[in-house]
């Protein structure tokens, strides 16, 4: 089973213009099959949920099938599903939640290889507590977390450990089962952000061993709001605030107001966009997901290393991506020159890869580039080989210009 990029590309209207989006990690594409599925929600009958009036089905019907679709993604059961309008926004409810049970003295652990929102969250919750936060420091030199840096910080007094899956910013895929393994040994609760991971990798959330899992659709494809995934026996224990009228049933206990049915119809479509992606596949959608990750994977890093290569033979370039295990994204500095500039010479020759520090602002510091960051180059499972060669033969006239 081959995966044909050039019919993948061509269910994405936007790449008509004639753009090649490294751009990715902030948010991808969307194919015409999760356009459809929006327009599609917002032109029938649409109510608030229920069982009796036509729109009161189609909305129920949506919010199932979006439900049972995540599950399937991550691995997760369908009742675990909480739907958030961002990663972020979900991130600070819960730490306030969890942040009840916290006493003066506990101890929150937070990685700087995180983006911000699986950090900042967790300090505001640690310092209305009275816990101590402590700091899980990556290698800069090689981008690497290893488990046992986050293992060193644990005590018996550690109620819960924030990492990342995946670095928005350098790719670092650090171990996470590995980490799991000694959180709960520790008797603490894993938070992982798999906003940026989702995106290039098959996910487990049992295998990963995340109590708590949040990833955003649209850096998959999918429209604009965020996924929380958990055990539903442990959402059960925990009691966010809410109306006294909404229902007390997980997981809508944690979903405030009225649900935006028209990106959870988009988000059940991108989901099974990603399981059809490789035709010929069969079995259930879980099995189908499986193989076409293995094939964007296959596809993605086979760009990176080219793209690697191709930078390896720039002077005056300087990659920050270096984990031996990592998503195909890039963060790149030059010698002498911005990375903004970088970023709107490219944008000239209508190669689009942003520059900045992402929200990733304690690992651009940790690497010595302060709040600036650097250019990031993300590539995607609609980037082809022509997309590569426009990004290095625009980055090799930006260093000559």
């Amino acid at each position: 089973m081959t995966y044909d990029i050039a019919a993948t590309r061509a269910r994405f209207p936007a790449l008509r213009a004639g753009v090649a989006h490294f751009d990715g990690p902030g948010g991808t594409q969307t194919p015409a099959p999760v356009i459809q599925a929006i327009t599609d929600a917002l032109s029938g009958p649409l109510s608030v949920r229920g069982s009796v009036a036509p729109g009161e089905i189609n909305a129920e019907r949506i919010v199932g099938d979006f439900r049972r679709a995540m599950a399937d993604l991550l691995g997760a059961e369908a009742s675990g599903i909480v739907v958030g309008r961002s990663a972020t926004q979900l991130t600070y409810d819960f730490s306030r939640v969890l942040a009840e049970s916290w006493a003066p003295g506990d101890e929150v652990v937070v990685s700087r290889l995180d983006h911000d929102a699986n950090i900042r969250p967790w300090l505001r919750a640690a310092e209305r507590a009275g816990a101590v936060v402590r700091w899980a420091d990556f290698d800069p030199a090689t981008g690497e977390l290893p488990a046992r840096t986050v293992g060193d910080l644990l005590t018996d007094r550690t109620r819960l450990v924030a990492v990342t899956a995946a670095s928005n910013l350098i790719g670092t895929r650090p171990d996470v089962a590995a980490i799991a393994d000694l959180v709960h040994r520790a008797g603490a609760l894993l938070y992982v952000d798999g906003v940026h991971y989702t995106a290039h990798a098959f996910v487990d959330v049992a295998e990963l061993g995340a109590d708590f899992y949040v990833c955003s659709p649209y850096k998959f494809f999918g429209p604009h709001h965020g996924v929380l995934a958990a055990s539903p026996r442990l959402l059960e224990t925990l009691r966010p605030d809410k109306l006294a009228p909404s229902t007390d049933a997980v997981p809508e206990r944690f979903e405030l107001g009225t649900l935006p049915y028209e990106a959870l119809a988009g988000t059940r479509a991108a989901v099974d966009f990603l399981a059809d992606l490789v035709p010929g596949t069969t079995g259930e959608r879980r099995e189908r997901l499986r193989s076409a990750y293995a094939a964007i994977q296959t596809h993605e890093n086979a760009l990176r290393e080219s793209v690697e290569h191709a930078l390896s033979e720039l002077d005056g370039v300087t990659p920050h991506s270096r984990a031996a295990l990592r998503t195909p994204t890039m963060l790149l500095t030059f010698a002498d020159r911005a990375a903004t500039d970088a970023h709107r010479f490219l944008a000239r020759s209508k190669v689009h890869a942003p520059a900045g520090s992402f929200y990733a602002l304690e690992a651009s510091r940790h690497l010595g580039l302060g709040d600036t960051g650097g250019l990031r180059v993300g590539l995607s499972a609609y980037n082809n080989a022509d997309d590569v060669e426009r990004l290095v033969a625009a980055l090799s006239a930006f260093l000559h210009s």
